[in-house]
């Protein structure tokens, strides 16, 4: 039986650069950041309220097919892949706190049904969301 989601990947361009980005501006603490075989580089990352769960910050490469990379990168380039989704307490403090540290919004804060929502991207350009939720009811929107 499934007890739980351990790991999350988000494909990123440079680890370091992931790392500190992750750490330093969005307060994760790092994880693992080990080299195994055949160079391939291990490197997690964890928000502290939830340190069960792992973030995979990884390098497309092998084993994936060469063709796959080569598009992981270009949608990279163009900012086209998801990232995470996370909650905050104060979805507008914490956009203004993220701009002052150069986070690229896409969307600011806006509401919504489920809560507050704004868009950005990580250093990657990964888009990640941040909610701040809100109760509501599914049925109640058209």
């Amino acid at each position: 039986m499934i007890n739980n989601i351990a790991i999350i990947s988000v494909f990123v361009k440079d680890q370091d650069d992931a790392k500190k980005f992750y750490t330093d501006i969005l307060g994760f603490e790092e994880k693992d950041d080990i080299t195994l075989g055949d160079g391939y580089r291990w490197c997690t990352v964890i928000h502290p309220s939830q340190p069960e769960l792992l973030v995979n910050l990884a390098i497309p490469g092998p084993p994936m097919d060469a063709d796959l990379v080569e598009a992981m990168k270009r949608a990279q380039d163009a900012g086209g892949l998801n990232g995470l989704g996370l909650n905050v307490d104060d979805c507008r403090k914490t956009h203004e706190e993220l701009v002052a540290k150069g986070v690229e919004f896409v969307q600011p804060p806006t509401d919504r049904p489920y809560g507050v929502e704004a868009v950005c991207r990580d250093n990657s350009g990964n888009w990640m969301v941040l909610v701040e939720q809100k109760a509501y009811d599914p049925a109640d929107v058209t």
